[in-house]
């Protein structure tokens, strides 16, 4: 996962950062955040003085984004001198100057033909049109210093990070054959997720929240969040077993195997979670897969239009309610894990949500983190998901993730870690 750091402007860039955020704020907006985090990037944030740092090394910045909200971009003539090195630097430069408060366009961009404009005008964008800009002062950066490499959105796993912190010796003559072997995993990763979904279907009646850190260079874990019409959402997380490049493989296998609705004609059925997940386990079962290869998945269906949540599993860790007022809940049905018993049964509940309440999926990755089932103690949850209850779905992810990202554990025990989370505002 791309990195985020929060600095202080003391030292030098030591290593290529694909996005410096430059504020005299202590923090990254939460939306920004994410997007950084969803698009793999490399991010740091540096004060507004941050900037002669930068100018000290420029070939080891892909883009600035420089957080003016505040400040007369017309006046402040600290801000121009920010702005004219940093263009005399040629890095890309994207000026917002204020907080848009609506649901879709968080931020307002100085419009311009170039990196920026010192123009009082103001224009609106979205994220999607930030993360646009990003990509063109990245890819411009690249073209046009031939001698700064620009590093790609990559796949940061849990085991990369291991290694990183416990590095070994490579033994004489197998340094090329382990960068090869690298190089084809980390862009295997990267074409894996390309079957994740881009973009949420957040709406007024829900929201989402999903976190993805593979234990390798590709991951056994896959989700997704699908409108299937204007009432219906369909969601789930599926875990093949492994979390090498045989696990990867059958999760691209689920993603098109598992479907959400059939159509016929000019008419359509949106299959229940049972249906779904038996037809899932029978076209694994018909595949006929070499080795003993299966899967869990828990899948849910939701109506936004009245809040009814209906989900079916197969082997899969239970989903967690959250209500306010309340202590956490696990969603408890039964199924077999898929791609084992031609005769497996599975069961589906209904739960009927309200405002305010909060859903988590979750891999077995993430159990250490959120509870286990105990056979005498009934679900047990982590003191780390307890004092995170009570928070937003996405404040929960979040912590999460950053608890996931962090945590020394063995080797042995590193496993893939995705998490699905709903919230009805």
């Amino acid at each position: 996962m791309g990195k985020t750091q929060l600095g202080s402007g003391i030292g030098i860039l030591t290593e290529f950062t694909d996005v410096i955020y430059l504020s005299d704020k202590t923090h990254l907006p939460g939306e920004i955040r994410r997007l950084l985090r969803q698009k793999r990037l490399s991010s740091l944030l540096m004060p507004l003085e941050g900037y002669r740092l930068i100018h000290l090394r420029p070939d080891l910045v892909g883009t600035v984004v420089i957080d003016a909200e505040g400040s007369d971009v017309t006046q402040d003539r600290r801000m121009g001198r920010i702005i004219e090195t940093l263009e005399r630097d040629n890095i890309g430069i994207i000026l917002l100057t204020q907080r848009v408060k609506c649901p879709v366009r968080s931020f307002s961009l100085v419009p311009s033909e170039s990196s920026f404009s010192m123009s009082g005008s103001v224009e609106a964008i979205s994220l999607d049109a930030l993360w646009a800009r990003i990509s063109v002062n990245l890819a411009y950066r690249k073209e046009q210093n031939s001698g700064i490499a620009v590093k790609l959105p990559t796949t940061t796993s849990a085991m990369e990070r291991h290694l990183v912190k416990r590095p070994n010796p490579p033994a004489e003559g197998t340094d090329a054959i382990s960068d090869n072997l690298k190089e084809q995993l980390r862009l295997a990763g990267l074409v894996q997720r390309d079957f994740l979904p881009s973009k949420l279907p957040n709406c007024t009646e829900a929201q989402w929240a999903t976190s993805f850190i593979p234990a390798e260079w590709v991951s056994g874990d896959i989700y997704d969040v699908a409108r299937i019409d204007e009432q219906h959402i369909g969601f789930y997380i599926a875990d093949a077993v492994g979390h090498s490049m045989p696990a990867a493989l059958l999760t691209i296998f689920i993603k098109h195997a598992l479907v959400m609705r059939e159509t016929t004609n000019n008419s359509y059925r949106i299959f229940s979670p049972t249906e779904a997940i038996a037809n899932l386990n029978m076209k694994m079962l018909g595949q006929k897969l070499s080795g003993y290869q299966f899967a869990t998945c828990c899948y849910c269906l939701l109506n936004i239009k009245t809040r009814q949540l209906t989900l079916a599993r197969a082997g899969h860790p239970y989903p967690i309610l959250l209500r306010q007022g309340q202590a956490p809940r696990p969603l408890e049905t039964r199924g077999s894990l898929l791609g084992v018993f031609e005769s497996a049964e599975f069961t589906q509940t209904t739960t009927q949500l309200q405002v305010g309440d909060r859903l988590l999926l979750y891999s077995d990755g993430a159990e250490t983190l959120i509870g286990r089932l105990e056979d005498k103690n009934g679900f047990r949850f982590t003191d780390e998901f307890l004092a995170v209850q009570d928070a937003s779905i996405t404040e929960i992810v979040d912590r999460l993730t950053e608890i996931a990202k962090t945590r020394d554990i063995d080797p042995a025990e590193v496993d893939d870690f995705t998490l699905v989370g709903l919230e009805i505002p």
